[in-house]
């Protein structure tokens, strides 16, 4: 393959709903332009996308697959993303390095909720769309009614380029209203015949031809001058006014294809090559310091790293975007993340598994190279007199969440290293090991995605691994004031033990006043305070430790001690061993010993003083509350309303987006456990949610007591 210019090159991502046909039109797009001999299928498992053996046992795409194809002295990198929301990071990835977007529809179901969610995130990243109706010559094929759909969720801006003569079975041509041509197909597909416009459907193809016209001109000043001197533009105007809405999001043409069996695919490639921007036409990323930096051959060379697979007998494949500059087999660069040298002492230009060598790369091509020492995705490698930093691929907050565990213990560190590189090759799995839960916390999209894990460590691996639920990481706090003091006294011979700490404490809020007075038991305590430590925990809340002791009752020196009794206390709460906080604890008075007393005896007297206190301050018990969106056809909004009031959520509100619904609710963590399944079999699987911790709150009185009996079950157990 040929070294190809900045202004030669187009990156483009190839979207859409699970079942739309995607692998089976990058199949097609590579058969046509020379990469492969032979189409393979999705059934056969032999397709260049899905090569991993998980994707071949479950017959679905689980990570985006990066392939070029060379047409019309255009090299086009294409990234084919996996249709589930579950491996919605693939898509994330993709539309972060590329710059249009290729969203695939089933002519069968249309508008899925699938399509909807990929389609917002082209939004939140201002990427031009194209839509591709596929599977045409389905019995159920309906291509007025996807046009409609589409018409209707995304507005005027969605223009035909081509629609079908039928659809169903006999499909084998479509008019296409740019070039004013029919072009037909035999049944084996490939090259068309192009024809003129049958009589019965020049009236239709003038109708949208004019609407194309007039969109085209919309969206470039100039042509819109030209359209209302001359009533019509030539085809290269046209093309340069698609070009113009594509770029700003003034319109989404759409393309019908039957990729399976490899009809108007060929056509689809010309426009891609014809019309879609370069990436030298395209917004420029930004550095981590806010700095544009221009796909320029000429200037420093800069890579980014946006995918890692690990693939047998080769390890680790790492795949970048030039951003600028270029880059050649032997270069030495510097990774701006970690501070390491990297030599790439191989270019390769990839089609799924299947790599090319090549001897350079220049500013706004996609490529993958093998075996670097300590790269990462997210990370930036540079060259001399470059120190770009890039971190803009933002991945959407994990929806379900297990504890994992090796079904052999033995097996914990292998499992752990396992995981470590499960992360890297799909950064949406999280991985927490929780030292207050003692699990293993993975955290995905849904359970399919984690199904898919269990599936690729037990067979890839050969571990056996196992599921559990995963403990909630409640807190504990108090709800009102309480005072208590407590003396540690231990004799045994030789230096004794001696420590006694009076304390007040009481629930914190920010901005609370100083302390001042209280009353316990018809007496009264007055505060003095002497000092005041703010601590931020890292499990969240704060505690206050106030220093009003007067007279010299305990010397500062045991303060520290004190204080570091009470964390260990807050630790481990007394309702259920979780961590405590939001207290303030007030310090007030004690008693030392001048032979006996020492740090140790007043950590003792500061934690019991606190845990006695604690109890008697009204404990409760607080939970992490989410907030979900949930995004639902109207037709199941009852359902999922109904089924979420039975979660214990707080219905926030609703609100209406072309044709779905939109619920935001608070829901505890604990009743979303198994959400993501029961939604997608409330609605079918069209459906989608989002969560994104809230806050803690108490928990209701039924719960908390059910939560001590469990508590106090599992501890007289151990």
């Amino acid at each position: 393959m040929k070294v190809y210019q900045t202004d030669e090159i187009k990156n483009i991502s190839i979207l859409g709903s699970s079942g739309s046909g995607k692998t089976t039109l990058a199949e097609a797009m590579l058969y046509e332009g020379g990469v492969i001999k032979r189409r393979g299928t999705v059934d056969a498992g032999n397709t260049v996308s899905d090569y991993f053996p998980v994707e071949k046992e479950y017959g679905y795409s689980v990570f985006s697959t990066v392939f070029s194809v060379e047409w019309q002295d255009r090299k086009l990198n294409f990234i084919d993303c996996p249709g589930s929301d579950d491996f919605i990071g693939g898509a994330v990835s993709a539309l972060n390095v590329t710059d249009t977007a290729l969203m695939v529809l089933n002519a069968q179901y249309g508008v899925e909720v699938g399509t909807i969610n990929q389609f917002r995130y082209t939004e939140q990243f201002h990427k031009p769309v194209i839509f591709v109706v596929n599977q045409l010559d389905n019995d159920k094929a309906d291509y007025d009614n996807v046009l409609a759909q589409l018409k209707d969720q995304y507005g005027s801006k969605v223009v035909p380029i081509q629609y079908p003569i039928t659809c169903g079975a006999s499909f084998n041509a479509v008019v296409d209203v740019l070039k004013m041509k029919m072009y037909r197909w035999k049944p084996e597909g490939g090259v068309p015949e192009v024809l003129d416009i049958p009589e019965d459907q020049m009236d239709k193809a003038m109708e949208l031809h004019g609407a194309l016209v007039e969109a085209a001109a919309e969206n470039d000043d100039a042509l819109m001058e030209k359209f209302f001197e001359d009533g019509t533009l030539t085809k290269d105007d046209m093309r340069a006014g698609i070009r113009a809405g594509l770029v700003n999001r003034g319109m989404f043409p759409v393309f019908c294809v039957c990729a399976a069996r490899d009809m108007c695919v060929r056509r689809t490639l010309e426009f891609l090559g014809n019309v879609v921007p370069c990436t030298d036409k395209m917004p420029r990323p930004v550095t981590t310091s806010g700095e544009e930096v221009t796909p320029d051959p000429n200037s420093p060379t800069s890579l980014f790293f946006f995918k890692t697979t690990i693939e047998p007998y080769i390890g680790q494949v790492s795949y970048f975007k030039v951003i600028s500059g270029k880059v050649k087999e032997g270069d030495d660069l510097l990774n701006a993340d970690r501070g390491s040298k990297e030599r790439l002492a191989q270019l390769f230009v990839v089609a799924g598994q299947t790599r090319t060598a090549v001897p350079e790369m220049v500013a706004g091509d996609i490529g993958a190279t093998v075996k670097l020492k300590d790269v990462r995705w997210g990370n930036t490698l540079n060259g001399k007199g470059c120190d770009y930093k890039f971190d803009f691929i933002k991945y959407p907050d994990p929806k379900y969440r297990r504890a994992i565990r090796p079904v052999n213990e033995l097996d914990a560190e292998k499992l752990s290293e396992i995981l470590t590189r499960m992360h890297e090759e799909d950064p949406t799995w999280l991985i927490e090991q929780s030292k207050e839960l003692k699990q293993t916390i993975i955290s995905g999209q849904g359970e399919f995605h984690l199904r898919t894990l269990k599936w690729r460590i037990e067979n890839n691996d050969k571990l056996a691994i196992e599921y559990l639920e995963p403990k909630i990481p409640y807190r504990e706090t108090i709800t009102k004031a309480s005072r208590t003091d407590y003396r540690h006294k231990k004799q045994s011979g030789g230096a004794g033990q001696f420590g006694e700490v009076h304390m007040i404490v009481e629930p914190y809020y920010e901005g609370m006043p100083a302390p001042d007075t209280y009353r316990f038991g018809g007496q009264e305590y007055k505060v003095n305070v002497r000092d005041t430590q703010i601590i931020d925990l890292n499990w969240g809340g704060k505690v206050v430790f106030v220093n009003s002791i007067v007279g010299g009752a305990i010397d500062t020196r045991f303060l520290p001690a004190i204080l570091k009794g009470i964390m260990a206390r807050m630790e481990q709460g007394p309702l259920t061993g979780s961590y405590a906080r939001d207290v303030r604890v007030i310090v007030y008075d004690g008693k030392m010993h001048p032979v006996d007393s020492n740090e140790i005896s007043f950590m003792l007297a500061g934690r019991n003083a606190f845990s006695t206190a604690f109890k008697e301050a009204n404990p409760k018990i607080l939970e992490p509350v989410y907030d979900v969106e949930v995004s639902v056809p109207g037709d199941y909004l009852g359902d999922v309303m109904g089924d979420l009031q039975g979660r214990r959520a707080m219905i926030m509100g609703m609100s209406s987006e072309k044709g779905y619904e939109k619920l935001l609710a608070k829901v505890p963590l604990k009743e979303m456990a198994n959400y993501s399944t029961s939604l997608s079999s409330l609605t079918g699987g069209r459906a989608s949610f989002t969560m994104k911790f809230a806050s803690y709150e108490l928990v209701p009185s039924d719960v908390q007591e059910k939560l001590l009996k469990e508590y106090e079950a599992s501890q007289a157990e151990d």
